[in-house]
């Protein structure tokens, strides 16, 4: 797919689900299970996969475990066969971290393998000035197309000053920002360093998993100069994505759906925005600093039986106590949530085909 065929999708706005990793009980690659979590996906009607990401662990990059390029290489064929048959091609976007040399060893590695863009964390440089973090960016937009990456600090993420922003969307390779701060102080810093830079063409994305259907349905009038420019999130890139994917693509169609063709945003997708944000918090482990996040995904996952199990890479991390339960709970309460149905009638075509 072009440049300019991958950035038109991203700028209409699309759901990408941040990638798990499928391990056997010896904590090893499940590469049937791998595949299947792509299908799965596809099928869903994402516009995109991310991968490498947090929800990938980055622990894969760790020399001794050496999943990073199987992982990216099993998704890249599954995004190929995938395109060979439908229209509309999958956006792929693969993550890169680490100081700069690694990050830009990482960005010759996807775009070898023929990812549209890397998303870039900047957890590496947690000391690092604003001229340093620049110069980092900049290193990796020029050897591939970077998506911009706000990572809450309670998962590895560090403060990033809007003097940091309006620098960053300066960098022309820049074609997409995935806002995770959690915070909306901070979420506005990067849309406002947008506005004001004049850069239309960087596409705006939720990683707010807090926070998802508000951010897909504010408008945001801010000023450039003497004019006031009207933007809009227009996508999610999420870990919470991963699970429940066909009704999260759902959920966005009609986040659109209200956002262009009415005068008001309904108090029904709202409230369903509050059931979204407690499924989340439990998935994600909020009560515990999110120290289950991965874990909590992972066991939905099981639960539908695309996984076989929670397994991690490292094995001191899982479930934290009550989080199961409170799964149950949300299971429970918002069963419109789930897409349980669909994958029972897809899974042994995904796991097998």
């Amino acid at each position: 797919m072009s440049d300019i065929n991958f950035r038109s999708i991203l700028d209409r706005g699309v759901a990408i689900p941040a990638q798990p990793l499928a391990l056997t009980t010896e904590r090893i690659l499940d590469e049937r299970r791998q595949r299947a979590l792509s299908r799965y996906y596809i099928d869903a009607g994402v516009g995109g996969i991310a991968v490498g990401v947090h929800t990938t662990q980055f622990a894969i990059r760790d020399p001794k475990i050496g999943l990073f390029e199987p992982v990216l290489t099993l998704a890249k064929e599954e995004m190929d066969r995938a395109d060979a048959k439908n229209e509309t091609p999958q956006v792929r976007i693969g993550g890169i971290c680490g100081p700069t040399a690694q990050a830009v060893q990482e960005a010759e590695l996807l775009k070898s393998l023929g990812y549209h863009a890397g998303l870039l964390s900047l957890a590496a440089l947690a000391e690092s000035n604003v001229d340093e973090m620049i110069a980092h960016c900049q290193a990796v937009a020029e050897t591939i197309p970077v998506v911009g990456f706000y990572l809450q600090p309670s998962v590895g993420g560090r403060v990033l000053p809007y003097a940091f922003w309006r620098r960053f969307v300066d960098i022309e390779g820049i074609v997409a920002i995935k806002m995770a701060p959690f915070n909306r102080y901070q979420t506005l810093d990067v849309v406002r360093a947008v506005v004001e830079a004049g850069r239309d063409d960087i596409a705006l994305y939720t990683g707010n998993d807090d926070n998802i259907v508000h951010d897909l349905v504010t408008a945001y009038h801010l000023k450039n100069g003497n004019t006031t420019v009207e933007r809009h999130i227009v996508g999610g890139l999420l870990g919470h994505w991963s699970v429940w994917t066909q009704k999260a693509v759902e959920l966005l169609n009609r986040c659109h759906e209200e956002v262009h063709n009415r005068d008001y945003i309904s108090d029904e997708l709202l409230s369903l925005g509050i059931a979204v944000t407690d499924t989340n918090a439990v998935f994600f482990d909020a009560a515990n600093a999110f120290q289950g996040c991965i874990a909590g995904l992972h066991e939905v996952l099981r639960r539908q039986g695309l996984l076989e199990g929670l397994w991690c890479l490292d094995p001191n991390e899982g479930l934290s106590a009550g989080q199961l339960e409170e799964i149950d709970r949300v299971y429970a309460q918002y069963p419109e949530l789930n897409d349980d149905a669909f994958i029972e009638a897809h899974r042994d075509e995904w796991l097998n085909g």
